[in-house]
């Protein structure tokens, strides 16, 4: 059976040594886990789509509702109120039952705080999921259906959206039989946009999740002109145990220089504990890095959960 690998070898496994010094290392800590993440008030009569609709919301975690081309499209849905036996910290900012007939959903990886089989599910509509290779075989089992896999730089259009499956640096694991045997990676969704209405193409890059790599460069010579990068900011901490696989607040604004996009919204924080760091650090962070980089101040988008926010 296929092993996938990072752009620059196979990912990193921590040892039984690794796990136990940063088990040590998690109980001396003390953390305030009171913030939660602002939401914005939502009709649900708001997310009904339109042809001229060019906007997002983001639900939580690594979910965004994007409304392109007359599609909704969807990142990673999970509404789990639990990711193993933590609570969820941020209810989701659009109740699963609230929500419009999904078109398209994408799928980063496959770790259950981007792939939840309850919440796909129960999505309505008869999405076409599009998930990375090695991942069709368990969603089929799971009656998931309706499904394509893709490599990296693999692309599909689809109606007025053209979608590509990009690297990212990772890994996988859903059980002890399956390290890395289904593959890792973000989605550019490019939009051709209805003719006459004030925009020819909107390009959104999710990043899903990755540490910090060269292919952040490469995804930005690859692609011009993106409108906004959907990059994550928690789960770093520690970073000598996480760096491999998740980005901290000051890679991500590294990583958004290096992609090259118009305007960042940060993500992956704020719904579940997945490490140590917690989502108001994440976002002191996150502010301290951009100001330090000069980057200008309205590049910055932090959404509300469930904020209708257009992409200009």
């Amino acid at each position: 059976m296929t092993r996938y690998n990072n752009m620059d070898g196979a990912p990193k496994s921590p040892t039984f040594r690794d796990l136990q010094a940063w088990r040590k290392e998690r109980k001396a800590k003390v953390k305030d886990l009171s913030f939660e993440i602002p939401r914005a008030p939502l009709d649900p009569k708001q997310l009904a789509v339109s042809p001229e609709a060019c906007r997002f919301a983001w639900i939580g975690h690594s979910t965004f509702l994007l409304q392109m081309g007359g599609m909704n499209v969807l990142t990673d849905p999970v509404w789990a109120n639990r990711m193993g036996f933590e609570r969820r910290l941020s209810p989701p900012g659009i109740a699963i039952d609230h929500m419009p007939d999904v078109d398209v959903v994408l799928l980063s990886h496959s770790h259950y705080d981007h792939l939840h089989i309850p919440s796909l599910r129960k999505l309505k509509g008869s999405p076409l999921h599009l998930v990375p290779a090695g991942v069709a075989a368990l969603l089929k089992r799971k009656g998931v259906t309706n499904v394509q896999e893709f490599s990296w730089w693999e692309s599909r259009k689809i109606g007025m959206l053209t979608f590509t499956f990009v690297p990212a640096e990772h890994w996988t694991r859903r059980s002890l039989w399956d390290m890395n045997r289904s593959h890792w990676g973000g989605w550019m969704i490019e939009s051709d946009g209805p003719v006459g209405i004030g925009h020819s193409k909107k390009t959104v890059y999710f990043a899903g999740d990755s540490g910090y790599f060269r292919g952040f460069a490469e995804i930005g010579s690859k692609f011009r002109d993106i409108d906004i990068a959907l990059m994550p900011i928690g789960a770093y901490e520690p970073e000598w145990f996480m760096s491999p696989q998740h980005v901290s607040p000051e890679e991500a604004v590294q990583a958004f220089k290096d992609v090259g996009a118009k305007t960042f919204v940060p993500m992956h924080y704020g719904a579940f504990r997945l490490a140590d760091d917690t989502p108001k650090e994440a976002l002191d962070r996150l502010h301290e890095a951009w100001q330090a980089s000069g980057l200008q101040e309205g590049r910055l988008l932090i959404p509300k959960l469930g904020e209708l926010v257009g992409i200009n």
